[in-house]
């Protein structure tokens, strides 16, 4: 075995044209976790507190894969004189930089070293290396990604009675059913997303950010692209997918989830792209593991690489076989949430989801505009062993975001839909901390708009997030067909009034509310009840006087009523 390695790494050397001079990054893994200090027994001394928590709320035992790497084995690794980039205790491996193959040589020499694999640079850029970058979005902000044109409509139909005033950001916050959570309290306190990206460029400058630093809701930064770097002087993109979820400037922009807590970690590395990048995103995902976060947001994808010796193609869409999609679903094994953009390949020559998106429990995220219609570059599904993929699908053309100068702009990408996401499964996961990750999954998908009939461009459709919490909750659901009857919620109510059941087909809804001397004071026609989940806001109601009414809905032969209580305040 290490015979065959080292004839490998021969190979790679003459290939690239060097004598004692070899490519300068690799992937070293180990044998074992032998001798390690750590155990299993004494999980303190290698995971926060936060961590076990949640892996005792979900039932989840801690495994040998949690063990951090042996440090003897590091530190005889570093003696040799390479840079030490990243370690992974799930692959049980590090990654260093090195140009002498000498040293190479003495690695391999080492009884602990089962493999050594190039994942840098290989040769200079050149006819033989694939140019194209899968980073969701360029650094020249093109005027095909960025526009100061707005697409807020003050008769958009996600407009309510709320006491939030998110200016143009409502439109992609109501379409989820965000302001219905919002209302209620749910602003995702209590949870912590790490943001996985390329940078955060001038986090700590934007007034967008205020409210973050001034609550203590930024809980770090780390660099794993260049360790020890500073976060907020490298690239953008990181900083417009937080302020989807994090911001709060009212009237401007008001984030999904801006309550929550954040780590900033930087894996990408916008100056190349190699597949280091997808060992620096499994580094990042066991930090965040460690530190105790509850959900990742990822607006990264991976596909080709300027080495196409490391290209994937998609049969590697298969859940199991890349890098950054094994890591991902050892993430969710752990109880986080993962969150993942599609990719920005839909109309491209690849065509479909990109790494880490197609794993088995990522839930990845496909783009619509804002009439909800399907944006034409966002990846398509399935996986290639034939899964449902995207998941399900948010606003990614023409979302409101802050560009690199701290102006609120649109931005086109999955690398925006998905951070709508994350941010509202954080509040959603506010309404009941006690919920597993897998909880959290099957409550987004059945409460989306193509549930009963996913498709390959929306996957299972754009989720409605007050229905999630419904169904999270787990009542009795009424199935209106079977029961003749149905949920209304909150009884007594003062505002809006929401009715909910499960319907098993496609029908017209008519829906009246009466009062108790039998007159009619609220009338709609103009409702279609579809297979699975329903729910109907009523926000007409405020202008009732206090008193009992009845709620009749009729719909393909069936009467369901339900008495109501209005209460003033």
């Amino acid at each position: 075995m290490r015979f065959y390695i080292t004839i490998i790494l021969a190979i790679i050397l003459s290939c690239a044209g060097y004598a004692q001079i070899a490519p300068s990054k690799y992937l070293i893994q180990f044998t074992d976790k032998d001798n390690t200090p750590y155990s299993i027994n004494n999980p303190a001394e290698f995971l926060s507190q936060r961590a076990i928590d949640r892996r005792v709320r979900q039932g989840i035992s801690i495994s040998e894969n949690d063990l951090p790497v042996n440090p003897a084995y590091v530190d005889s690794i570093k003696n040799t004189g390479v840079k030490i980039f990243n370690t992974s205790k799930w692959f049980n491996s590090l990654t260093i930089q090195t140009t002498d193959s000498l040293i190479l040589e003495k690695i391999l020499a080492f009884p602990f070293v089962v493999k050594l694999e190039n994942v840098g640079k290989v040769s200079n850029k050149g006819s033989d290396n694939k140019m194209e970058k899968t980073f969701e979005v360029p650094d020249d902000y093109s005027n095909d990604q960025f526009s100061n044109k707005s697409l807020f409509d003050s008769k958009s139909p996600y407009n309510s009675s709320t006491t939030i005033n998110y200016g143009p950001s409502l439109i992609q916050i109501g379409m989820l059913g965000g302001t219905i959570l919002h209302e209620q309290g749910y602003h995702g306190d209590g949870l912590i997303i790490a943001v996985l990206d390329a940078g955060f460029w001038k986090v700590d400058e934007h007034d967008i950010f205020d409210s973050l630093w001034l609550n203590n809701r930024i809980l770090g930064t780390k660099d794993f692209v260049n360790p020890g770097g500073n976060v907020f002087k490298e690239h953008s993109h990181g900083m417009s997918v937080l302020s989807i979820m994090g911001g709060n400037k009212p009237g401007s922009l008001v984030g999904v989830a801006p309550h929550a807590k954040y780590w900033l970690l930087r894996s990408e590395d916008t100056g190349s792209e190699y597949i280091i990048e997808e060992y620096n995103w499994v580094s990042a995902a066991e930090f965040a593991d460690s530190a105790g976060v509850d959900i990742i947001n990822s607006s990264l994808g991976y596909s080709v690489f300027w080495n196409s010796s490391q290209d994937h193609t998609y049969q590697d869409m298969d859940g199991k076989t890349t890098p950054s999609t094994i890591g991902a679903d050892i993430a969710v094994s752990k109880g986080i949430l993962v969150v993942n953009s599609a990719g920005n390949q839909g109309a491209g020559s690849w065509k479909y989801i990109t790494a880490p998106s197609d794993g088995f429990e990522v839930l990845c995220i496909g783009a619509v505009d804002n009439e909800e219609n399907y944006a034409s570059f966002s990846s398509k599904g399935p996986s290639y062993d034939g899964r449902i993929k995207p998941n399900v699908s948010a606003m990614g053309e023409g979302t409101f975001i802050v560009s690199s100068g701290g102006n609120i702009v649109n931005g086109n990408g999955t690398s925006f839909s998905s951070p709508l996401i994350a941010g509202m499964s954080a509040c959603l996961w506010q309404c009941k901390p006690d919920a597993n990750v897998y909880e959290i999954i099957d409550a987004i998908e059945k409460s989306s708009s193509l549930y009963s009939d996913p498709d390959t461009l929306l996957g299972y459709g754009i989720p409605d997030f007050a229905l999630a919490k419904i169904i999270l909750s787990n009542p009795e659901i009424n199935d209106i067909e079977s029961d003749n009857s149905l949920d209304v919620f909150p009884n007594p109510f003062y505002d809006n009034l929401f009715v909910f059941f499960y319907s098993s087909g496609t029908y017209k809804v008519q829906l009246e509310i009466f009062d108790i001397s039998g007159k009619r004071v609220y009338f709609d026609e103009n409702i279609t009840r579809k297979p699975g989940y329903n729910l109907y806001t009523i926000n007409m109601t405020k202008y009732l006087s206090q008193g009992v009414y009845v709620l009749k809905m009729i719909s393909n032969g069936i009467v369901a009523e339900e008495k109501i209580i209005k209460l003033n305040r």
